[in-house]
């Protein structure tokens, strides 16, 4: 069964917390609830006057965690504020006579919880079970015992004479049950970029709300593993830790810090595989992919590592973190870490691959579909399936991972720098199609000659050669569709504009393609594609979502009814954007921090990017002139 459309709803987030309704912001069926940790805590909320459902007149979101509803009963108006906190939420409900005559008011609210886990609700089961009434100062709990109290005045009748208001809230606390195992957990500290957000100020005021809303989100998002942060992978089906997403979300996000990368690691790191368990799909040295509560769990193991690129990109966000000033002694102390995961990565004979099964996950990179890998005819590929990107990030991951090595004295660096030239080597032989690498390589060998976006995450790896680079950056316009890279090309027979992986538009992908041309010196492409994402900000209320529809830019942008939003790694966009558009290289280690602003985007005032302990302001004035206040001693 698909999950239950998301697009029209408001969804306000305080990780591990998320509150989620339609526009009139009752709470009637579907996916509709307040869920902390994975659990709807309140699954009705259906809020009458004299006897009837208000008519809604707007719905407005307040920052990530907040919302306004408007509602009109006759000469009566019913506002509704809501916050989600991070162990439940409040509404705060207000009537106001705005006739010429004294009227009594007869409200109700009726709510209850079902206590579902969110697989269950994502499965669409979630309607057959039991509803328990919440009242005022009754606890209501699970047989696991999970708890919810609601506190507040849910009946009343007040006489109001014209322009008078009535205020009542309500309070919902839920309260998780002990457990050994692992679930998320909110933050006991601020982000560490709280005090002084990353903030973009341009003529383009899309562009400065999209930075504004994703560092926003990204906020909200933050969860903790002890004291470590990490971010949750997205609103509302996994408010938990994924590896690939949580690497991706701390890389792209690095000018809000290094902090959050430091922490995402160290999370990983601890639950890094020791053993081969082939139900959970646990090697040695390999890297989780997802962590679910027992309690929460849906088809897939509560401890899960079926992904190919985890493992891979855990070194290149250590190296990056490093670069952006995550502190040597914390870098050090995830070494044993790295080795053991470049000890995975030359645990494979040629190309690095994955066999998956319909039962956990067909497809272990990025595009998990089932489908999600095509040759450009339709079919599937047969496995073992070699992907094209995690070729790129396992090269990357060698070499960056051999400068580690010598950069803190440990042995093997000469090991893995062979490693990966040999890698590379082989890509080089086998990869290439008529101009452009394939997607993958399947179980016979052969290239999967679907043209992909994956395409654009080689680039800036090291694994290609400056022509191989610029015969990449020359096909990705193929992939335009005005507002992002789609996922595959309209030529393709499997191409559907409105798929989860053969066509449609994931912001990340986009900006990590951007962030690569802008690297290997392809600006005027990352430039063309900035504005794409730039200009579908809009249609999505400048939150961009997991996904949307791959349709051209004739129209706004198409709505993928079941994307995840707010997303970690669509959040993160916001700060890629602003390290692309500076062109921001960055290198405390080797003393550099470099600037080479993409034409085209000035005047442009860049505040508060957290590089080490000093954070940097950027001024580009409209003729390309930089001007930098703080940061690193180093230029």
């Amino acid at each position: 069964m698909h999950p239950p459309p998301l697009h029209e709803h408001i969804t306000c987030v305080a990780a591990p917390a998320i509150w989620l309704s339609p526009r009139s912001g009752q709470l009637t069926g579907g996916a509709d609830g307040l869920y902390v940790a994975d659990r709807r805590v309140l699954s009705r909320l259906l809020v009458t006057v004299d006897g009837a459902e208000p008519v809604p007149v707007e719905a407005v979101p307040d920052g990530a965690s907040g919302a306004r509803f408007l509602a009109s009963a006759g000469d009566v108006t019913v506002e509704r504020i809501r916050t989600v906190t991070r162990d439940g939420g409040t509404e705060r409900i207000v009537l106001r006579n705005r006739g010429e005559a004294a009227v009594t008011a007869k409200l109700e609210i009726a709510a209850a919880a079902d206590l579902a886990p969110v697989a269950t609700v994502r499965s669409g089961n979630g309607a057959t079970l039991r509803q328990l009434a919440l009242v005022d100062g009754v606890e209501r709990s699970a047989s696991d015992g999970f708890r919810v109290r609601l506190d507040g005045r849910t009946r009343a009748e007040p006489s109001l004479a014209p322009g008078e208001s009535f205020t009542t809230t309500i309070t919902i606390k839920a309260t998780p049950p002990r457990t050994s195992g692992f679930r998320p957990a909110p933050p006991s500290v601020p982000a560490p970029w709280a005090d002084a957000p990353l903030t973009v100020d341009s003529p383009d005021t899309d562009l400065d709300r999209l930075v504004a809303q994703g560092v926003d989100d990204l906020t909200a998002l933050l969860l903790a593993d002890g004291d470590d942060l990490y971010s949750a992978a997205g609103s509302p089906w996994y408010l938990t830790l994924f590896g690939r997403d949580a690497l991706w979300t701390a890389r792209l996000a690095l000018p809000l810090g290094h902090e959050l990368a430091a922490g995402t690691l160290r999370a990983l790191a601890r639950r890094q595989g020791t053993r081969t368990d082939p139900a959970t799909e646990e090697e040695p040295g390999k890297i989780p992919h997802e962590l679910r509560p027992d309690d929460t769990t849906g088809w897939l193991p509560p401890l899960y590592y079926g992904t190919v690129d985890a493992t891979p990109l855990f070194v290149v966000t250590l190296a990056e973190a490093w670069r952006w000033g995550m502190p040597s002694g914390e870098v050090e102390a995830l070494l044993p870490a790295v080795e053991r995961a470049l000890g995975w990565l030359g645990g494979f004979d040629e190309f690095v691959h994955y066999v998956g099964s319909a039962e956990t996950l067909a497809n272990q990179g990025w595009k998990d579909s089932s489908d999600g890998v095509q040759h450009a005819d339709g079919r599937l590929p047969r496995p073992p399936i070699a992907l094209s990107e995690v070729q790129a990030y396992a090269y990357q991951a060698a070499t960056l991972g051999a400068d580690l090595l010598d950069a803190f004295g440990r042995p093997g660096a000469d090991r893995w720098r062979s490693w990966a030239a040999a890698l590379a080597d082989r890509f080089r032989s086998r990869f290439w199609l008529d101009g452009y690498p394939a997607i993958a390589l399947d179980g016979n060998g052969d290239p999967v000659d679907g043209v992909a976006s994956n395409m654009g995450h080689l680039l800036g790896t090291g694994l290609l050669t400056p022509d191989e680079e610029a015969r990449v950056a020359a096909r990705l316009p193929e992939l335009d569709s005005g507002f992002g890279l789609r996922t595959l090309t309209p030529h393709a027979a499997g191409f559907d504009p409105l798929s989860y992986h053969l066509g449609s538009v994931w912001p990340h992908d986009t900006v990590i393609a951007i962030l690569g041309l802008v690297r290997t010196g392809h600006a005027e492409t990352a430039a063309r594609l900035a504005r794409g994402l730039v200009a579908a900000a809009p249609a999505f209320g400048h939150r961009l979502p997991e996904l949307f529809g791959g349709q051209d830019a004739t129209r706004p942008p198409v709505p993928y009814p079941t994307a995840c939003s707010p997303q970690a790694w669509a959040a993160a966009v916001s700060p890629a954007l602003v390290t692309a558009l500076l062109g921001l290289d960055v290198d405390l280690p080797e003393g550099r921090v470099s600037l080479s602003p993409v034409p085209g985007f000035g005047p442009l005032s860049v505040r508060n990017i957290r590089i080490g302990a000093t954070p940097l302001s950027v001024e580009v004035a409209r003729d390309g002139t930089v001007t930098t206040t703080g940061g690193p001693d180093v230029r």
